[in-house]
């Protein structure tokens, strides 16, 4: 029997958890789900050929909440302790990525319906799907997902999934949204949607004491920011030296590097996301993929900087635009930031932005909101 609700309890009782009767619910019906795939049979075993017909699936969860409620936390449980091979869990903005890359592939083939070919070899991967924030942002996207998931599910698929918003607020107001609806109603009727509010933002919590732009940049900063980590992702600083890194897909092909990366908090130099050669791409696959960036290293700008202090701007306003929370080792304070020059207006809305990002409303917004 799977373990989910018994590493909860012991997380709770070890004090690294608080008692929260609404996650131990959701840890609840996620061992219900665990348990499941482990008894089902595997896909080509003796016993499925037996019956004859594909068994019955074993049904998913939708679990959708506010900012900060534990959501990843109860999904990193219920992938760690369920005890199938064939599982895969991803980001959900990752995987939409992937999946019009091996549509581009099929079509290449000159394939009449390439959708077909590449959910039947998603479903062949994975037994189960486990998808973190789970968010349609555009078009592209919106036009494939029911016809993707439904066929995906058709072969027996178990699909779990957090979001920040119930089905039914997937897509609102976007393009075409009616090509879409279809996809609201597979997710309710093959799925279980269980919300998990609540007054408690454990993020938020954890946050508290913390400023969130620490100057000047140095050693003081630079473990001041360090604590923050460990303390919004649970890592433990005895651990510091295997703190996980990633590399994150960026349209066009790229891949982008980020040092540090853990339960939806990223860790950059600003070298990295300033000084080298960014764009629009990499800051939007950043914004989509993390709820919290930590940026050390960030100078003062003159007109020297110009390029820079561009990409600075273009960056503070993709995060700004995507509820991401910053937090930041700078030379100085936002409004001292830009040292003069004919283009310091330029900056004006980049100070009010930083500045905003810092007020207790920001920090409270959720992930993904503007």
């Amino acid at each position: 029997m799977s373990k989910v609700l018994a590493r909860y309890d012991a997380l709770v009782s070890a004090g690294e958890l608080r008692p929260d009767p609404a996650q131990r619910a959701v840890a609840a019906r996620l061992q219900e789900c665990a348990t499941a795939l482990e008894a089902a049979p595997r896909r080509g075993s003796i016993l499925w050929r037996a019956l004859r017909k594909q068994p019955e699936p074993v049904r998913g969860l939708y679990l959708y909440g506010g900012v900060g409620r534990g959501k990843s936390m109860l999904m990193d449980l219920f992938f760690g302790c369920v005890e199938i091979p064939a599982k895969r869990r991803v980001h959900f903005h990752e995987f939409m990525q992937e999946v019009h890359e091996r549509l581009r592939v099929e079509r290449s083939r000159e394939v009449a319906d390439p959708v077909m070919p590449v959910a039947d070899a998603i479903a062949e991967e994975a037994r189960l799907l486990a998808f973190d924030e789970m968010i349609i942002t555009n078009s592209a996207d919106a036009m494939i997902v029911s016809r993707l998931f439904t066929r995906i599910m058709s072969h027996g698929v178990t699909v779990v999934a957090t979001s920040n918003r119930a089905p039914d607020q997937l897509y609102l107001n976007g393009l075409n949204r009616e090509h879409f609806l279809p996809f609201i109603a597979l997710l309710q009727e093959r799925l279980d949607v269980v919300p998990l509010d609540g007054p408690t933002d454990y993020r938020l919590a954890r946050l508290a004491g913390f400023p969130t732009w620490y100057v000047p940049n140095g050693k003081a900063a630079t473990d001041a920011l360090s604590r923050a980590f460990f303390r919004l992702t649970d890592f433990p600083v005895e651990d510091r030296a295997n703190v996980p890194a990633e590399d994150i897909a960026v349209p066009g092909g790229r891949t982008l590097h980020v040092p540090k990366s853990l339960k939806g908090v990223a860790v950059f130099s600003y070298a990295r996301l300033c000084r080298e050669p960014r764009g629009v791409p990499d800051y939007l696959a950043i914004a989509r993929r993390y709820h919290t960036v930590i940026i050390v290293g960030v100078p003062r700008f003159d007109a020297d900087r110009r390029n820079e202090a561009a990409r600075f701007k273009l960056l503070i306003d993709t995060l700004y635009e995507h509820g991401v929370k910053l937090l930041a080792a700078a030379d100085a304070e936002p409004e001292n930031l830009y040292e003069g020059g004919d283009d310091a207006f330029e900056f004006e809305r980049t100070v009010s932005r930083l500045m905003e990002m810092r007020s207790a409303d920001y920090l409270a917004k959720g992930h993904g909101t503007t």
